[in-house]
């Protein structure tokens, strides 16, 4: 595809990026939710300085135009406005005088309350932060984004600058971070631009053929009868895999000449093949989409969906499996720049409310955003936060660390119990 350059910054609005019109869309359709909510809560044990972190926070709003970012509707279609400034309020909420039970109740219910919150996208702003004070040398601060303007990665980014700025500011040394080369818009123009003609035909040509023929539906065995709409109520549980076995994980995706990704997505297709006994299935997989160096620092949302085919026909052994599976993964990677919604507009899939479309499934493997790591004298780590909200029947995400490997499983309550 063509060269991504900076070309839109005189406009006074910008078209939307096809993720941020599906995202607009169901908004527009469905009641208001959290379900699209990133949120990141972190622990910061230390003596802090409020105001130094808040003169980070607002450098990072100024930095990044995605999160100054709103949508209006013009002809039936989501536009972005970026506004020139944007300051947001970040109250300290003081819980030190506390008991500790009281202390504790309180904060857990604040935490639950900005991280439900929901967004209006015409008004916006669309990003929240809060600090509660715990003690005086600990706090915890709160982060909470619309997916309409960030992903993963983006978090792993903000992090990263709001802890470089914070730590320039109380040392009088203003952080200097590399100049933005784009900003999320000139993405989005570009993407309008390009995904369009043959370019697109041949990136749909692709998907139509990978997918032709597949089930669009798991039928999985369930504790409940599915109800007539997905409703999206759900519930998180957590495993590790220690070092010892992460490391036996990695070094035997190694022999077979396969990514960790790919070696854990045939584990868990074996598992769905084996409860479904469907051997022709779609998995879910969001993927960074980040192919160009120039955006690897920008936040927004250029997280995408790949649609995985579990081919399983003739009972294969794993190691055929993994050949199979790898080469699936690498014919998608070639085509990720493909929106998700222009393939769901292309196959234009049978609706059931019952269903989420093309796959009721997905499977992710992750790098921790933010691990543990201290700032002059604080220390800083991630709290887990868990939602009662899913976006699939069941989704297995996995989060690669130095020392062991995390898995979260978020399933519809509707269908499942936690047994």
């Amino acid at each position: 595809m063509g060269p991504l350059e900076s070309e839109v910054t005189t406009l006074e609005q910008f078209h939307s990026s096809f993720f941020q019109e599906r995202l607009w869309f169901i908004d527009q359709l469905e009641p208001p939710s959290s379900l699209y909510n990133i949120f990141d809560v972190m622990q910061l044990q230390g003596p802090l300085d409020y105001e130094a972190l808040a003169q980070s926070l607002q450098a990072i709003l100024a930095r990044h135009e995605i999160l100054r970012t709103t949508f209006v509707a013009r002809d039936g279609h989501p536009w972005q406005v970026v506004a020139p400034s944007l300051t947001i309020p970040f109250p300290l909420e003081d819980l030190s005088a506390l008991p500790d039970e009281q202390r504790t109740a309180e904060e857990n219910r604040l935490v639950a309350e900005q991280v439900a919150f929901h967004f209006t996208l015409q008004t916006g702003p669309l990003i929240r932060a809060l600090l509660i004070r715990l003690s005086a040398t600990r706090h915890v601060m709160v982060v909470v984004t619309h997916h309409i303007v960030s992903d993963h990665w983006s978090s792993g980014i903000f992090w990263r600058e709001l802890i470089s700025l914070y730590h320039g500011t109380i040392n009088r040394q203003p952080a200097i971070l590399p100049e933005l080369p784009l900003q999320y818009a000139d993405f989005a123009e570009w993407q309008r631009e390009m995904l369009q003609g043959p370019v697109l035909d041949e990136q749909l040509r692709f998907w139509h053929g990978q997918l032709a023929d597949a089930s669009h539906i798991l039928e999985l065995p369930t504790d409940f009868p599915r109800p007539a709409q997905f409703s999206h109520k759900g519930m998180h549980t957590t495993f590790s895999l220690d070092r010892d076995l992460g490391q036996a994980l990695h070094g035997l995706a190694q022999r077979e000449g396969v990514t960790l990704f790919m070696l854990l997505l045939a584990a868990f297709q074996t598992l769905l093949y084996r409860y479904s006994g469907q051997d022709d299935f779609i998995i879910g997989s969001p993927i960074a989409d980040r192919t160009r160096p120039e955006l690897e620092a920008v936040i927004g949302p250029f997280v995408n969906t790949l649609m995985l085919r579990a081919q399983l026909e003739g009972d294969p052994q794993f190691r055929e499996l993994l050949q199979r599976v790898r080469e699936t993964c690498l014919s998608a990677y070639e085509h990720q720049d493909t929106p998700l919604e222009k393939i769901l507009e292309d196959i234009n899939p049978e609706r059931n409310p019952s269903y989420t479309p093309l796959f009721q499934v997905f499977f992710g493997l992750q790098h921790a955003a933010v691990m543990k790591q201290s700032v002059g004298n604080i220390a800083l780590s991630p709290l887990i936060q868990k939602t009662t909200m899913v976006k699939a029947d069941i989704g297995l995400t996995i989060t690669d660390y130095p020392n062991v490997i995390d898995g979260d499983i978020e399933f519809c309550t509707d269908l499942f119990t936690p047994e």
